[in-house]
């Protein structure tokens, strides 16, 4: 069976795979009893086809526009044209309407932003301020929402519960045993009278809508869950000036007229313009399906919303928002693509198509087999020409049976069992602090076989502060600092000009420092030199930024000085920027040559930091000649140095004792970072990531690596230093491709996108993550926090294993009930299980199994065995060990009551046979009850471990004992039973109970 699922169903991969492979397991489903329930939570490709056509349509449309504008003007000697204001926008003071103002940045018509006096006029008829921002009170807020819209996209309405009832009235066998239902209903009070007549049609009658309201409930439950989620994948913040001071704002509350400050990283929330910025460069891909990156400012200022910025930073003037952007149209059709369906749900649907044509062949034989026995009697008493109704009800209940027999062998909850296990998880990961994007990340998690993670903010706090320092050749530790006042000077404004931060005023008035944590701890830094961050920037002007990167690793800004001349400050790797430096400056504050004693000193020192786990980074400043122009790179050599600082960093707490489950768990934890190699193998040992045999590398020894030596040292490599975003990309890559590795990526970078695109699970960071790092991660690990990720591994195991044990159950009903059925219709002419009985037996081993199985939380036993890796079988030997040993038992009680139930009873009068047919439907279900508890563990012995702890389980156990009593003692007439005396009950639950030790005598045989 493994080999047929993996050549038919095993092309479908944990994210990126191809439309062909998505197909052609749909082609493979041959017999699907409800296409609309079994594929619901699978991709729509012709939406999706649809969405890409829109991309590339979006390409070609800005062209079209562009060119037939530009043939406009020149026909109409580019005369202005004056559009009207509608009223409505005027009486609000507004110059100008939602549609104008879209147009301009849609179809980048930079004649009518002309016409309209440029950005800085059509900020003021957006009634606005290009400096403070909106000046709104919520009357004025609700005003302009009323007339430019919201930052909302349509999204499908929430399905209603009659919905979902539909879709489960939609199964085909359900439908034809309506029909027979409804053919027993008017045979039998054509034939019995009413109600006599009506009992079987009915019985069957509340049984589909019974199997039908409890399917719809368990999926309208998910879908509720799914739509939380969501709701959780979409909110997004963005630095935003609003009433004159910097806050933090949803995306979905931006409005036409909003100041917002994008950075590396950022999605651009809505359709605006630049208002100033340095070095930005947008990837329109995602719009337009164009890789090549758009540089964006004064002469080109259109910002399309759903695009990316790719690299620096910018202030944005929101023009258009929601549905009117271009992104908002596609956004309408790419929800309607949903997700791709996970590998568990692909090949739990091969193991229902292989299931579901074996029981079809059953069912057609056992219908034929039973007709031939009515036949063969007909013609035994020679009444073969003659039919009564009661013949036609008997022909009727085999046809009913024969297709129960389909409702119970195609096991369509198999593939949903995997949505509902995933939801489950996905929910209390959400809890725990993971919202994970990508469904298959789930199961895939749970095979993880090695995790890179990065330091900073991961392994660490990111909670930094500038704990020691060498300023002018001087290590201090902060507490008596003494700085010469002219190097005070230049560190000062190297400080608070060199930087991707701000030191801003609140609505309380309170300071406050805004950007990364590293940035923030230098900013500190210079706040305690006495340093004033509004002074520093207004003093200079700023003619080149280029920002930090994971390439360079480092940033720079060129200023003209109020003195005149032109200076550039240089930040980052303190042995990549020390190397550029020919100067230092002394304790004396001058400016002298850096000779090799100055130089091993400095060295020195940024080692000695980097022993005690310190961040550093190295201080320098160039004078250049004046005339510099905007368009001229920063040198690259020629500096001075001012100084080094070493930043704290502390380990998270918790950080070793999960280095250390994951290592009996069997994952290898490696340390991937851009920091010093000294600081990053003194933390990855305070982690525990660095053993005695382990390697710590050099991303650039790394890149200089043949291939035959990183095949050599790829599997030691504990620790990888100063490495690239390339670098990580070709770790994770060997280690998946060549080395089999199931990899988990962390990434909180724009440049990180690469190495979480080709993980098999990619980890973002939730607070220090970009929106680009985020959109390419699966998971989004919120509090930043590796513990988080090894309890994302712990559910990702929970789900791969609730999900084979609810496999392990459904397998063990399908083929008892297959074979009870087909062998006593073969042998005595009738079954034993009616329609009804079948169809309760259904619902307890497929929604309600699914339930109590699939929804099991993870113990810490999950992390005490090998993980699964890329190629274990789902259905393991162990699992089939436990599906045939209760199997045998199973069949062997229900043929021994069926050939020697009446004489060990005493069973002789007219309800004899149906007596007997209860005490067998009784016993078989107390036998999947047992053998429900019995799957919660497929090698543990003790199965009852926790068993209180899973209130589900208790409660779907309960819910089934009540109504199995309910069925057998007080619905006898619909489900053809009889009430049973308090022996015969006790010997069901016994038989019941005896498949518990059986369990236990099973899980001793080692296979």
């Amino acid at each position: 069976m493994e080999n047929y699922l993996n050549e038919n169903f095993g092309g479908v991969k944990a994210k990126h795979s191809s439309d062909e492979a998505l197909q052609k397991w749909r082609d493979m489903c041959g017999l699907v009893k409800n296409p609309k329930r079994r594929f619901r939570f699978t991709a729509n490709i012709p939406k999706r086809n649809e969405a890409a056509a829109m991309r590339r349509t979006n390409q070609k449309l800005r062209v079209a526009v562009l060119v037939s504008k530009a043939a406009f003007h020149l026909l109409n000697g580019a005369e202005a044209t004056s559009e009207t204001v509608p009223e409505e926008f005027k009486a609000a003071g507004f110059g100008i309407s939602a549609d104008d103002a879209g147009s301009i940045v849609e179809s980048h018509n930079h004649e009518k932003l002309k016409n309209h006096g440029g950005v800085d006029c059509l900020a003021n008829k957006l009634k606005t301020c290009t400096t403070n921002g909106l000046a709104v009170d919520d009357k004025e807020l609700s005003s302009r929402q009323q007339l430019f819209g919201t930052n909302e996209f349509t999204e499908r309405e929430q399905r209603s519960f009659w919905v979902f009832v539909f879709e489960a009235l939609q199964d085909m066998t359900l439908m034809v045993l309506a029909v027979c239902a409804f053919v027993s209903l008017i045979v039998g009070i054509a034939t019995e009278g009413w109600p006599m007549g009506a009992h079987d049609g009915l019985g069957i009658v509340a049984s589909i809508l019974l199997v039908v309201f409890v399917t719809a409930t368990s999926d309208y439950r998910q879908s509720l869950q799914f739509r939380d989620l969501d709701k959780e994948k979409k909110k997004i913040s963005i630095q935003v000036t609003r009433n004159g001071y910097r806050q933090k704002l949803s995306i979905y509350e931006l409005l036409p007229g909003d100041i917002v400050h994008l950075a590396i990283g950022d999605q651009v929330p809505a359709d605006g313009l630049f208002l100033s910025g340095f070095a930005v460069s947008i990837d329109e891909s995602s719009l337009t399906g164009e890789s090549e990156p758009v540089k964006v400012n004064s002469e080109n200022p259109y910002l399309l919303s759903g695009t990316k910025v790719q690299d620096g930073s910018c202030k944005m003037l929101v023009v258009t928002v929601g549905m009117r952007t271009q992104w908002g149209k596609l956004m309408e059709t790419l929800t309607e693509g949903g997700n791709d369906e996970t590998p568990l749900q692909v090949k739990l649907n091969g193991v229902a198509t292989i299931i579901g044509k074996i029981g079809l062949i059953f069912a057609v034989v056992t219908f034929a087999v039973l007709v031939q026995k009515l036949f063969a009697s007909k013609i035994v008493a020679g009444s073969q020409w003659s039919w009564s109704g009661d013949d036609a009800l008997m022909l009727l209940e085999y046809f009913a049976i024969a297709v129960t027999i389909v409702v119970v062998a195609v096991p369509e909850g198999l593939p949903l069992a995997v949505t509902l296990s995933l939801a489950f998880a996905m929910k209390k990961m959400m809890n725990d602090k993971a919202l994970v994007r990508n469904l298959a990340a789930c199961e895939t998690m749970g095979s993880a076989t090695t995790i890179c993670s990065d330091k900073t903010g991961t392994l660490t706090t990111n909670h930094m502060t500038v704990v020691k320092s060498c300023i002018c050749m001087n290590v201090s530790n902060q507490e008596n600092e003494e700085i010469p006042d002219s190097a005070k000077k230049i560190l000062i404004q190297s400080i608070f000009t060199n930087t991707g931060g701000e030191v801003v005023v609140d609505k309380e008035g309170k300071r406050v420092i805004l950007g990364s944590p590293t940035d923030t701890a230098i900013l500190e830094f210079g706040l305690s030199l006495g340093g004033d961050f509004q002074t520093e920037r207004g003093s200079t002007k700023v003619i080149r930024v280029e920002p930090f990167n994971s390439t360079k690793k480092q940033m720079g800004v060129v200023l003209e000085l109020p003195e005149g001349g032109v200076r550039a400050h240089c930040k980052g790797a303190s042995e990549i920027v020390l190397a550029a430096c020919d100067k230092v400056i002394n304790e004396n504050g001058e400016v002298v040559a850096l000779d090799e004693e100055s130089l091993n000193r400095l060295k020195s020192t940024i080692d000695s930091f980097a022993g005690e786990a310190l961040r550093t980074l190295c201080l320098a400043y160039i004078d250049l000649e004046s005339g510099f122009s905007a368009e001229t790179p920063i040198p690259s050599s020629g500096y001075t140095c001012i100084g080094i600082v070493g930043i704290k960093d502390p380990v998270r707490p918790g950080v070793k004792e999960s280095v250390a489950l994951c290592r009996s768990a069997g994952i290898t934890v490696r340390m991937v970072t851009g920091d010093n190699i000294t600081t990053a193998k003194a933390i990855a040992r305070e982690c525990g990531i660095l053993t005695d045999d382990g390697i710590a590398i050099e991303g650039p020894d790394f890149r200089e690596k043949s291939l035959k030596e990183l095949l050599e040292i790829i599997p030691k490599i504990q620790v990888m230093a100063r490495s690239s975003p390339l670098d990580k990309h070709t770790l994770v890559k060997h280690l998946r491709t060549t080395f089999g590795e199931v990899v988990a990526v962390t990434g909180d970078g724009t440049n990180d996108a690469p190495a979480l695109h080709e993980a098999d699970i990619g980890l973002a960071m939730g607070i220090a993550g970009t929106e680009v790092a985020k959109e390419s991660a699966d998971v989004i690990i919120l509090d930043d926090n590796f513990s988080t990720i090894v309890t994302v591994a712990k559910w990702g195991r929970s789900v791969y294993v609730n999900i084979q044990k609810f496999v392990q159950f459904q397998l063990t009903v399908n083929i008892v009930a297959l074979i009870v059925n087909f062998t006593s219709a073969c042998l005595t002419g009738s079954a034993p299980l009616t329609a009804v009985q079948l169809l309760w037996v259904n619902m307890i081993m497929d929604t309600l199994g699914a339930l109590a199985l699939a929804t099991e939380p993870p113990n810490d036993e999950l992390m005490k065995r090998a993980p699964v890796g890329r190629k274990g079988n789902f259905i393991s030997n162990v699992m089939w060990r436990n599906i045939f040993g209760q199997s045998v038992y199973q069949f062997a009680v229900i043929w021994l009551l069926q050939s020697k139930g009446k004489s060990f009873f005493g069973l002789d009068g007219d309800d004899s046979d149906l007596i007997l047919n209860t005490l067998i439907f009784n016993s078989f279900v107390f036998c999947q009850l047992f053998n429900e508890v019995n799957s919660r563990e497929m090698e543990k012995e003790d199965v009852l471990d926790g068993i209180w702890k899973n209130k589900v389980f208790v409660s779907v156990i309960a819910a089934t004992v009540i109504f199995q009593v309910i069925i057998v003692e007080y619905l006898g007439t619909f489900a053809n039973t009889s009430p049973l005396t308090a022996t015969q009950w006790l010997f069901s639950v016994f038989t019941g109970f005896l498949s518990m030790p059986i369990a236990v005598l099973l899980k001793r045989i080692t296979v």
